[in-house]
């Protein structure tokens, strides 16, 4: 699949998609106000060519929580309605405005965080950061988070190496419909 294309594509869904959700995003950050103070969770992640980008979500745990990866939460930091947002994936959303931008694609690797070495070294040796990371991939709609680095750096490899048109649609629908849980969160 072409650059061009998917970035097309890309621009095409993302502007339609805040389009459309717009007056839903606004009551999502009105009840966010309530329930947090600060509904809009913005943090540094690591792009192509590993350069640094603001990731934009809606807030799901708790202001005071410490910035770490998922798998590194505890649940207890999630709020109640972070649990909603979480379960259907709308805390997603606002990362189509990072589509929009271009510091993202719709498929593509999850973007880590910067003091993730492990997962870092891994994707580097197998040119995952050549490409925009995305909101969905192939490792999200089976499973695979960043807790097992090794094995998520594969699954990005291979899902960039066979990437097709069918692939980038198949992936969103996916995700979309409820396949995969995205970055689970420690319930210990």
């Amino acid at each position: 699949m072409t650059n061009i294309l998917i970035r097309i594509l890309d621009f095409l869904f993302a502007f339609l998609g805040l389009l459309f959700t717009f007056p839903f995003l606004l009551i999502i950050i009105i009840i966010g106000l309530f329930d947090t103070g600060s509904p809009i969770f913005l943090q540094k992640r690591v792009g192509k060519n590993k350069k640094a980008f603001t990731l934009i979500k809606f807030r799901t745990m708790s202001v005071e929580t410490k910035s770490v990866a998922s798998h590194l939460a505890n649940t207890a930091s999630i709020t109640k309605l972070g649990s909603f947002l979480r379960k259907t994936k709308i805390d997603e959303l606002p990362q189509l405005i990072n589509v929009l931008n271009g510091d993202m694609s719709f498929v593509g690797p999850r973007p880590n965080l910067f003091n993730q070495e492990e997962l870092i070294e891994e994707r580097d040796r197998r040119g995952v950061y050549n490409v925009l990371p995305g909101i969905t991939g192939l490792a999200q709609i089976n499973n695979i988070d960043m807790s097992t680095p090794k094995l998520l750096a594969e699954t990005d490899q291979r899902m960039l190496l066979s990437l097709t048109l069918k692939d980038y649609f198949k992936y969103i629908f996916m995700t979309a419909t409820g396949s995969g849980s995205g970055d689970a969160v420690d319930t210990k």
